[in-house]
C-alpha cells in the first residue's frame, strides 16, 4: 500500500532484529491464506468469508506474503484481534503506522495522524476532539440527526404512496452522515459535495472509478508524503486551513472553532500539520464508516426481508431495544473496515505463533465478526442478536472508534424513520462494490422501496420519536 527499497518477506527492516521464526519460510501450500488478502480485487468481488473461516480453524495467525512488501501476520480470530487492540505496548500503531504500506521515516512523520500514534501522544490529540463525541454529547445531537434524516428521506420517498426506485448510496447513505458531520464541524452545506469527492478519492485509492491516482501506480510516488498517497489530501488540507482561518475570524459553536481557538483560555488548540491531519481524519473517518454501514445495511434488509419484517414487528410490539439491537447487527454484518495494521515492538507469541519484533500484524475485522466461538450462527443476519460484542469499532485499548456513538445514533434514526415509510426493500439493479481491501463499501445500490399502506399500524410512528 510503492515505497523505496523494502526488506525481504518475513525479515525485519532493522538488521539483527526480528529475524526469528517466520511463516514466510513455509513451502507454498503449507499454511497461510489461499487467497491474496493484499489484492483489492478479491474484496471488490466480496469479502472472502469462507477463507477467513478456514484461517480461524486452521491458521488463525498466518503469515501473509505481499507482492510489494515484506509480508505480515494475518490475525483472524476474535480473541486474538482483541488482544492486539488491547496490548498497545506490544502491538504499536506508531511504529510503522496503521496502513499495510511500509513507509520511509519521512513519510511516517509527514503522514502521522491520531490513528498512527500511541499514548501519550495519541491521548493528547484524542482529548482535543473527544468531548464532541461522548455518549452524552451525541445524545444532544438526536434532534439534529432526525431533521437531517427526515429531510433526506422526504426527497427520496414521496408521500404519495407509490413504489419508488432510487440510488441508495448517493441519495441516502452518503448524504446523511456527511450532512451531520458538516454541522458538527461547522462546514457550510454547500461544501458537502467537495468533501465527499475528496474523501472518495482518498479512501478509494485502489479503485479506478473513484481515484485518478491509484495507490500502486508510479504516479503516486509524487504524493508519498500525503495520506493515502493521494493528491486529494492536499486539497483537503487546503480546505481545512481556509475553514480554520474563517473560524478564527468568525468563531461558532462547532468543533473546528474549538480546535483552532481552544475550548477555554489555556486549553489545547491545534495548528499546522496536527490540524491538517485531524481535519482530514474527522472528514474521512467520520463519514466513511457510517456511509458504508448504511448502504450495506440497506442491502442486507433487501436481501433478508424477513429481518425487516421482524424488526417492524418488534417495534410495533413496543420493544424498546429493537432498534438498538438491529443497529448493532447492521454494524457487525457490514463491518465497514476490513483491517488495520500494527507493528510488534518486541518478540512475542500470539495463539501459539511466534511473532518477532518489527513484524507487521494485521487484524481482520470481518473475520472476527463472524467468529462462531463468540457469535451464534455468525453467518446469519439476525436483528434480534444480543449480546452483540462486535469489533466494528475496535474493542479494547485506546484506539476504539471515536465516533461510534454518533454512527450508532445515525443508523438508529435511519431505521426509525424508514420503518414507518417502507414495508419492503428490493434490489433493483446491479450492486457495485468498492475495490478495496481496506474499506468495505458500495459504489452503487439501486433499491426499490415499497411503501407501507396508510392503514399499517407502523405508520403512526412516523415522526413520533422525540
Amino acid at each position: 500500500m510503492g515505497t523505496g527499497p523494502l526488506p525481504a518477506p518475513g525479515v525485519s527492516g532493522t538488521p539483527g532484529v526480528g529475524q526469528g521464526v517466520r511463516g514466510a519460510a513455509l513451502p507454498p501450500g503449507e499454511g497461510g491464506p489461499r487467497v491474496d488478502l493484499t489484492d483489492p480485487g478479491v474484496f471488490g468481488a466480496g469479502v472472502p468469508h469462507e477463507e477467513f473461516a478456514r484461517l480461524r480453524r486452521e491458521d488463525p495467525v498466518s503469515w501473509t506474503p505481499e507482492p510489494h512488501g515484506r509480508g505480515f501476520w494475518s490475525v483472524t480470530r476474535y480473541s486474538d484481534v482483541v488482544t492486539v487492540h488491547r496490548e498497545v505496548g506490544t502491538y504499536s500503531s506508531q511504529v510503522g503506522a496503521t496502513a499495510l504500506e511500509d513507509l520511509e521515516p519521512d513519510a511516517l512523520a509527514a503522514r502521522a495522524s491520531m490513528l498512527d500514534l500511541d499514548p501519550p501522544e495519541h491521548t493528547r490529540l484524542r482529548r482535543t476532539v473527544a468531548p464532541e463525541f461522548t455518549r452524552r454529547s451525541v445524545g444532544g445531537y438526536r434532534t439534529r440527526v432526525q431533521d437531517v434524516v427526515r429531510q433526506v428521506l422526504a426527497e427520496v420517498l414521496p408521500s404519495g404512496g407509490e413504489t419508488v426506485e432510487f440510488e441508495a448510496v448517493s441519495r441516502v447513505a452518503t448524504t446523511i452522515p456527511i450532512r451531520v458531520l458538516c454541522q458538527v464541524l461547522g462546514v457550510p452545506e454547500k461544501d458537502e459535495p467537495l468533501l465527499i469527492e475528496l474523501g472518495d478519492r482518498m479512501i478509494g485509492n485502489t479503485d479506478p472509478d473513484l481515484a485518478q491516482v491509484l495507490l500502486d501506480s508510479q504516479e503516486s510516488d509524487a504524493y508519498r508524503l500525503l495520506p493515502f498517497r493521494s493528491p486529494a489530501a492536499l486539497q483537503m488540507h487546503a480546505y481545512g486551513r481556509e475553514l480554520a482561518v474563517r473560524k478564527q475570524r468568525d468563531p461558532g459553536s462547532d468543533l473546528v472553532t474549538a480546535l483552532v481557538q481552544g475550548r477555554a483560555p489555556g486549553t489545547p488548540r491545534l495548528a499546522g500539520a496536527e490540524f491538517d491531519a485531524m481535519f482530514l481524519l474527522l472528514v474521512v473517518a467520520g463519514n466513511e464508516t457510517t456511509r458504508s454501514a448504511l448502504a450495506l445495511g440497506l442491502q442486507a434488509f433487501a436481501e433478508y426481508p424477513d429481518q425487516w419484517d421482524l424488526l417492524a414487528a418488534r417495534v410495533e410490539a413496543g420493544d424498546p431495544e429493537a432498534i438498538a439491537a438491529a443497529a448493532e447487527e447492521v454494524l457487525r454484518w457490514t463491518t465497514p473496515l476490513h483491517h488495520f495494521r500494527r507493528t510488534a515492538t518486541r518478540d512475542t507469541e500470539l495463539a501459539g505463533q511466534v511473532i518477532a519484533a518489527e513484524d507487521k500484524v494485521v487484524v481482520w475485522y470481518p473475520s472476527a465478526n463472524r467468529d462462531g466461538t463468540v457469535f451464534t450462527d455468525p453467518d446469519r443476519f439476525d436483528v434480534t442478536r444480543t449480546p452483540n460484542q462486535h469489533v466494528s469499532f475496535g474493542r479494547g485499548g485506546p484506539h476504539r472508534c471515536l465516533g461510534e456513538h454518533l454512527a450508532r445514533l445515525e443508523i438508529q434514526v435511519v431505521l426509525e424513520e424508514l420503518l414507518p415509510r417502507v414495508v419492503r426493500f428490493e434490489v433493483a439493479g446491479p450492486v457495485r462494490r468498492v475495490r478495496s481491501n481496506f474499506v468495505h463499501g458500495l459504489k452503487s445500490l439501486p433499491l426499490r422501496a415499497v411503501p407501507r399502506r396508510p392503514t399499517d399500524p407502523l405508520t403512526s410512528h412516523l415522526g413520533s420519536r422525540p
